[in-house]
């Protein structure tokens, strides 16, 4: 496991505290996937009800807070494909 998804894994678990009640997927462009859960977060690639795909700086910028995920989706820099609903919750918990 790279050390950003390392990172990323961490930084997902202290901010959703098994708050989500789907399944998510982040793939991070050149590094690997991250899966989301109502028990948290993982390295993985499984199926889940949204794929949200962005490249490290972006994805680094939403964890950090400098980046809200809608911004990012509306500006093209995060991209999402499968329950849009489902991505508004997750984007919820992360801003």
């Amino acid at each position: 496991m790279s050390d950003v998804i390392s990172a990323a894994v961490d930084t997902l678990n202290a901010k959703i505290d098994g708050g989500f009640d789907g399944t998510a997927k982040f793939i991070i462009n050149g590094e690997g996937a991250i899966m989301v859960d109502g028990s948290g977060a993982h390295s993985g690639d499984e199926d889940a009800d949204v794929t949200l795909t962005a490249d490290a700086d972006t994805f680094q910028s939403m964890m950090s807070g400098d980046l809200n995920p809608t911004a990012a989706f509306m500006s093209g820099k995060l991209a999402v494909d499968g329950d849009m609903g489902m991505a508004m919750k997750l984007g919820a918990i992360l801003a």
